[in-house]
């Protein structure tokens, strides 16, 4: 049930987008079509997924207080939790660079379509706050920081293509010139905000 908890509240309570706005860069220059908008979050949920529950073993093992003590006891008093930042930051761009990779073999069509935007998944600030989430919640064992990061990415991934979807409709709609383009998505984005802080009065 805790897993479930946190799942759901990842998704919806304290979405990347709506409730922190970590990722907006690319959520604001990609959600223009749906297809591209889909393929770069299952990118982003698929990075979250590999990088949350990488760097918690990092962190539990390696660098929080004491981590080195099951190598020799005389490490027991080692803190390398200063390297954690520089060390998140690389698993990112470790796992960026091989999605990188095979998308540009299987889909050239969406490597072509994300360009620039794919490789900038390793600077997206939604990636880093994961696992900088993670280490400042200190959950408990690798379940619970699995569903935290599969709910974070889902939520990501919702916004985007909710937004594109969006963005598609208003093509065919009256808006005054001086908010067409990123003026009305800032809007409805604070509007779809405003509705996501309704799931915060669900008890779970």
């Amino acid at each position: 049930m805790e897993y479930f908890n946190i799942f759901v509240k990842s998704i919806f309570i304290d979405n990347m987008i709506f409730a922190f706005f970590l990722g907006m860069c690319s959520y604001l220059a990609v959600s223009k079509t749906v297809k591209t908008s889909f393929g770069l979050g299952v990118a982003v949920t698929f990075v979250l997924l590999i990088t949350v529950p990488v760097n918690y073993l990092i962190d539990k093992y390696l660098l929080q207080p004491g981590a080195l003590a099951w190598l020799s006891p005389s490490l027991a008093d080692v803190d390398l939790s200063f390297l954690s930042l520089i060390l998140f930051i690389a698993v990112i761009a470790a796992i960026v660079q091989i999605v990188e990779m095979v998308i540009e073999k299987y889909s050239p069509a969406l490597y072509n379509a994300l360009g620039i935007f794919l490789p900038l998944i390793a600077v997206n600030c939604a990636v880093l706050g994961g696992s900088l989430f993670m280490q400042q919640r200190g959950y408990s064992n690798i379940g619970e920081v699995t569903c935290f990061a599969l709910g974070s990415g889902i939520g990501w991934l919702l916004a985007i293509v909710g937004i594109a979807a969006i963005r598609e409709r208003l093509r065919y709609s009256a808006i005054p010139p001086a908010l067409k383009g990123v003026g009305i998505t800032f809007i409805i984005t604070g509007l779809m905000g405003i509705a996501f802080m309704s799931f915060m009065g669900i008890k779970l």
